[in-house]
């Protein structure tokens, strides 16, 4: 077990959601924590402030002076790290445990009965609220979160005398297959990460795999649109008036600018549920958390009023600015299925206001895999603004850039470079304008707010 064999814990990677919120758990717990990352990022100022130990510079042999010994000593990694940092050279060449991210989470996920919420689309803003909804409930629970929490303020919970824990059971590098989950959401199976996995069907086998790890006294509560066998319980769950679901959420409307629904369970019908944050894919996720919840002994009067005061997560739908010309809202969507769905929502808000859509593709593979996908959702919107593709851990693959992209949008698409789309921006008069994507476009959020502001 990791408490008893380490002292100190090492972070390669350690401003990463995932990694931030595995060194805030083992702050908490004593260790001597530490880590390296490229850039300061307002996360990693605030695992400072917590009392971590960060640099920024590749340390090289130096390294041993800050990490303890081998035995003592856990490197926790991010494949993000190139496998070229000095630092990691010497910490492989001195023996000292090195582990992924996913297989420390898994050795944690053993400790608790794990509630997994996995899927393509909608995995933090479903965990976050879940883990929102069971802290204010007597159960409580901890959580390892992949966003910063509005309501928490962090992607980390602690409560240490629940038996429960939230995490986001993540689909990449295969992360899931590490948890042991007692029962989960599955929110989607669209294909994604292509570069890992090759083909469709052997993405879907992905979640398959993962849907036989859970225990069979648990449950999953799965989306309509998926199809898994289990040796858990099944619960299916869809928003939409002709569905055949176990929980179906009917007669979805806004009013008063927030999203209200009924539902129908295996227990009732429920009316007048109203839903923290907006858009039909939150009302789904809204729905996925009170079916789990309901199997594990909460009832619906027990979560509306933590579902319709829930913030939400930072870059999920989060609106930044308001005015009454000029509506900013911020998304982390990078998926096409994720896209379309973020401009339908935005249109049953704001239906009299064009929409002005900056978008940052985020690997070349991904925009390679589905480019006519991209350019169909994109579409949708008014007015399109492409930034260069944010590579991540990606070499860049030959045609396949933000004007190839450009050219396959049927609505008035442009590409360019940052100061290109400030300029861009200046045209807007009114209508709502979105950032969105999963690179490093977050930079942009609060220029372009003062800039809309003025």
């Amino acid at each position: 077990m990791i408490s008893t064999q380490f002292s100190n814990i090492y972070f390669l990677g350690i401003g990463g959601i995932g990694m931030s919120a595995l060194a805030r758990y083992f702050h908490t717990k004593g260790f001597k924590v530490a880590g390296y990352d490229k850039t300061i990022t307002p996360l990693i100022k605030d695992l400072m402030a917590e009392g971590i130990a960060i640099h920024t510079s590749d340390m090289g042999e130096k390294v041993e002076s800050i990490v303890g010994t081998p035995k003592d000593t856990l490197v926790v990694v991010t494949p993000a790290v190139p496998k070229s940092l000095k630092e990691l050279k010497v910490l492989e060449a001195k023996g000292f445990t090195l582990r992924k991210r996913a297989q420390v989470l898994g050795e944690i996920s053993k400790d608790f009965k794990t509630l997994g919420v996995a899927g393509t689309h909608g995995k933090t803003t479903t965990s976050t609220l879940l883990a929102h909804v069971l802290s204010h409930s007597a159960e409580k629970c901890n959580a390892f979160l992949g966003g910063v929490s509005s309501d928490f303020n962090s992607n980390l919970v602690i409560n240490e005398n629940s038996p429960w824990m939230v995490v986001e059971a993540d689909e990449f590098d295969r992360s899931f297959h590490q948890l042991t989950p007692f029962s989960s959401i599955i929110t989607s199976v669209d294909a994604d990460h292509l570069d890992i996995y090759e083909d469709t069907s052997k993405f879907k086998d992905a979640f398959q795999d993962y849907a036989n790890l859970i225990h069979s006294e648990g449950s999953i509560v799965l989306h309509h649109s998926v199809q898994l066998d289990a040796k858990a319980k099944i619960i299916t769950y869809g928003v939409g008036d002709e569905l055949v679901v176990d929980y179906q959420g009917v007669k979805l409307r806004v009013e008063d600018s927030r999203f209200v629904m009924d539902i129908k369970t295996p227990y009732g019908d429920f009316s007048n549920i109203v839903l923290g944050l907006p858009g039909v894919h939150n009302a789904e996720n809204a729905l996925a958390v009170i079916a789990l919840c309901d199997t594990i002994g909460l009832s619906v009067e027990e979560v509306k009023m933590s579902i319709g005061n829930f913030k939400g997560v930072k870059r999920r739908f989060e609106y930044i600015l308001s005015q009454k010309k000029i509506t900013y809202i911020d998304d982390y969507a990078h998926h096409p299925t994720a896209i379309k769905g973020l401009i339908t929502s935005v249109r049953l808000l704001h239906p009299e206001s064009p929409i002005y859509l900056i978008f940052q593709p985020h690997l070349y593979s991904r925009t390679q895999d589905f480019m006519d996908e991209f350019a169909e959702a994109l579409g949708t919107a008014d007015y399109v603004y492409l930034l260069p593709i944010y590579p991540a851990r990606e070499l860049p693959i030959k045609g396949v850039t933000s004007e190839a992209l450009s050219t396959l949008i049927p609505s008035n698409a442009k590409f360019g470079n940052a100061k290109m789309m400030f300029e861009w921006l200046e045209k807007v008069q009114n209508g709502v304008v979105l950032t969105v994507g999963a690179g490093d476009i977050s930079q942009y959020v609060n220029p372009i707010k003062s800039m809309l502001s003025s």
